[in-house]
């Protein structure tokens, strides 16, 4: 009988990075840690050993040390972020919004430390760039809601109608609003449910819309072209069935019609 020699295992093949791949190896790294954990409690030895790499090489990449290495893994979160608030134009604007929030609480949860710090901040990383990045989040998310409404957020084209200052003014409180809410999200142990919480926002969107368009004559107009595309079985429809009857409570405090001759 012929014995066969045990073939070795042929050994892993070693692939260089390229530059690009290295330093979104290393982003990724970073990212993972700052979603946990503060950003000062993060040192780039934390960054190395997460990568699997040798402290100087992070240097090489982020000569600045832990501020630029944060500063551009906050720009890739930011660009993450964004993200979350692109959403076709197709079906019933506030499913869209409900889609949306959906993405954004996911994003929330998934960088639960990090999200907070980032938008609390007062920590040893922060700086006037990294205030820009955020506020370019903000900016951003404004924007496509707006788009939802009919308006366009940035710069408007021709032919295109850009919002109004009360308008505009509404949805970036809104926005506000929905990061308020994250955070007390964050603090409460991530209660109640996150379906829960977007259908509670969902809500304020629209009740902001409401009561803005009570006295601003472009915003009652966007509420009219929403409503004509929603259902009775979507958010606003679910949303006017609870009110309703709530509001119908208050027939006392309008005026009485005139007396007739």
């Amino acid at each position: 009988m012929t014995s066969t020699a045990a073939v070795p295992p042929p050994r892993a093949t070693y692939r260089r990075l390229s530059v690009e791949e290295r330093r979104a190896q290393l982003l990724l790294a970073a990212l993972g840690l700052f979603a946990h954990r503060a950003p000062d409690e993060v040192s780039l030895d934390d960054v190395a050993v997460a990568a699997g790499v040798s402290r100087p090489l992070v240097y090489r990449y982020f000569p600045g040390g832990r501020q630029q290495l944060y500063e551009a893994a906050l720009g890739s979160a930011a660009d993450e972020l964004k993200l979350c608030f692109t959403e076709p134009p197709e079906g019933p604007p506030t499913e869209r919004v409900a889609r949306v929030l959906d993405r954004y609480l996911r994003f929330v949860d998934e960088h639960d430390t990090g999200f907070s710090a980032l938008l609390r901040g007062g920590g040893v990383v922060e700086t006037s760039r990294t205030t820009t990045i955020v506020d370019g989040v903000r900016r951003a998310a404004a924007d496509e809601i707006l788009r939802h409404l009919g308006r366009i957020g940035g710069d408007a084209g021709e032919g295109q109608q850009p919002p109004g200052p009360r308008l505009r003014m509404m949805v970036r409180s809104w926005i506000a609003a929905v990061e308020a809410a994250s955070l007390i999200w964050l603090d409460d142990g991530k209660r109640p449910a996150a379906a829960e919480l977007r259908g509670w926002l969902v809500d304020h969107l629209v009740a902001l819309l409401a009561a803005t368009a009570a006295t601003d004559p472009e915003t009652a107009s966007v509420v009219s072209d929403l409503l004509a595309l929603e259902t009775s079985e979507g958010p606003a429809g679910r949303l006017a069935g609870r009110v309703i009857p709530v509001v119908a409570e208050a027939a006392h405090l309008l005026p009485a019609p005139p007396a007739s001759d």
